[in-house]
């Protein structure tokens, strides 16, 4: 997100953002997991069509412009979360069905590899308007989904043989310090609605930046 603001091109974004959510999202599924019980069943359905997926994204260049706009709309999915548009349900909407976590799997994976955003800030209003989990859970099927599908989607990212620019890699350290630290403190400190607070605002910002760029 943040480099897509600093008009990094795709083909550099992609999979830098990937090699950033492989060692955040790690960390974070390490935290919360610790903290619930792991719907393993849901996840699997999730996982199964969702990882192919991502490699196939990933292997799609995509122009400069369009990666913006579709990036700044799939920003909108979280925000609308966190406002509380759509609420989330503490009792299943809908039965969970594997069909219907398959295909959600395989759209958010695709969208994965392509916008190397992991998948997971779409995930998680899902499952929550859906019913499925508490915010606990999703934080850990999401995390673990963004691990996965960020491997796959780098891996389909790589045929590109492009180099990663110098000046993100000097970023790398600071990104995995800052999401290591969100991670534990979002797992075991933070109240939930500073987090909210926090993630509506600079969501809002980027999401503008990006449609309007």
């Amino acid at each position: 997100m943040f480099l897509a603001l600093f008009n990094f091109v795709p083909e550099q974004i992609r999979p830098t953002a990937l090699l950033m959510n492989i060692a955040i999202s790690f960390l974070a599924f390490i935290n919360f997991k610790q903290k619930v019980n792991f719907p393993k069943k849901l996840f699997f359905a999730l996982i199964l069509f969702s990882m192919p997926a991502a490699y196939l994204g990933g292997t799609v260049v995509i122009d400069t412009v369009l990666y913006k706009r579709i990036l700044g709309v799939l920003l909108l999915f979280p925000i609308i979360h966190f406002l509380k548009i759509l609420p989330y349900s503490a009792e299943p909407v809908i039965k969970e069905r594997f069909w219907i976590a398959a295909l959600t799997g395989l759209f958010l994976g695709f969208f994965s590899g392509l916008i190397g955003i992991g998948g997971g800030i779409i995930l998680s209003p899902i499952l929550l308007m859906l019913g499925w989990t508490n915010i606990r859970e999703t934080a850990a099927i999401s995390a673990l989904f963004i691990f996965l599908n960020s491997i796959m989607g780098y891996w389909g990212a790589s045929a590109w043989r492009i180099p990663i620019n110098t000046e993100i890699w000097s970023l790398m350290p600071l990104v995995i310090i800052a999401g290591a630290a969100g991670a534990y403190f979002g797992a075991r400190r933070f109240n939930i609605q500073t987090i909210r607070y926090l993630l509506i605002t600079v969501l809002s910002f980027a999401s503008i930046k990006l449609i309007t760029a």
